[in-house]
């Protein structure tokens, strides 16, 4: 797999995960690690990158490997992140590189049904790509089913029957449900959240970009379980 950009090949380089660098000629980028380093034109680090914004560092990795659930249920946060249909790769790297700020278990989403982990993903996560587990599941309704077993409560997100985000505890341990941008969450997964919170809507606009909901719900938990008294 290719990635680009210095925060996500750096994060990479730390993980030991490069197997091959591409620096942009005359560069000044130093480098600790033992890796097998390549000096090439701009215009050829543009063709690998596919035009995006490399910042003159291009890796060749290894692919990215996802965790088993058993893996995130022994995180220390008690809160994992599921994404029902979530398409975006760049709503994918916001959703990682927030998760990481806050602190979350990981990040489930269907196999082969959804957006998964490349390029983009990596760019836009700038290194939380490394730092976040992954797990990919064939059946979301029974990972939930599996993760309630377990003693996690279940709060998806959703626009109309909803109640405000604000009215919940969120100090259990927690799976939040983030639907896809256009369809939002599926029936059968929604069948399986124990509640269901909306974010207010005071203009025109009725939704929010998925990463951007996911954002501001992921902080507000942070915020009920870790409140602010006084200075720092």
């Amino acid at each position: 797999m290719i990635i680009y950009g210095r925060k996500p090949v750096f994060a990479a380089l730390e993980q030991g995960r490069i197997k091959q660098l591409y620096l942009v000629k005359g560069s000044s980028f130093s480098i600790a690690q033992n890796v097998a380093i390549q000096y090439v034109s701009k215009d050829k680090l543009d063709e690998m990158a596919n035009h995006g914004n490399h910042q003159g560092i291009v890796a060749v990795v290894k692919d990215y490997q996802t965790h088993p659930l058993q893996e995130l249920t022994s995180g220390k946060h008690g809160l994992i992140v599921m994404l029902d249909g979530l398409e975006d790769p760049h709503n994918l790297g916001a959703i990682l590189r927030t998760g990481d700020c806050i602190g979350i278990d990981g990040i489930i989403y269907k196999k082969h049904h959804a957006v998964s982990l490349n390029a983009t993903v990596a760019k836009v996560s700038t290194g939380a790509i490394e730092t976040v587990m992954v797990c990919e599941v064939t059946n979301l309704t029974q990972t939930l089913k599996e993760l309630k077993k377990q003693g996690y409560w279940i709060v998806g997100t959703d626009v109309e029957k909803a109640s405000d985000y604000r009215s919940y505890a969120y100090d259990t341990k927690l799976v939040l449900v983030i639907g896809s941008e256009g369809k939002g969450i599926s029936r059968l997964v929604k069948q399986e959240c124990d509640y269901l919170v909306k974010l207010p809507m005071v203009g025109t606009i009725q939704s929010l970009n998925a990463s951007v909901a996911a954002g501001i719900l992921l902080y507000h938990i942070y915020d009920k379980r870790h409140p602010f008294i006084g200075k720092k």
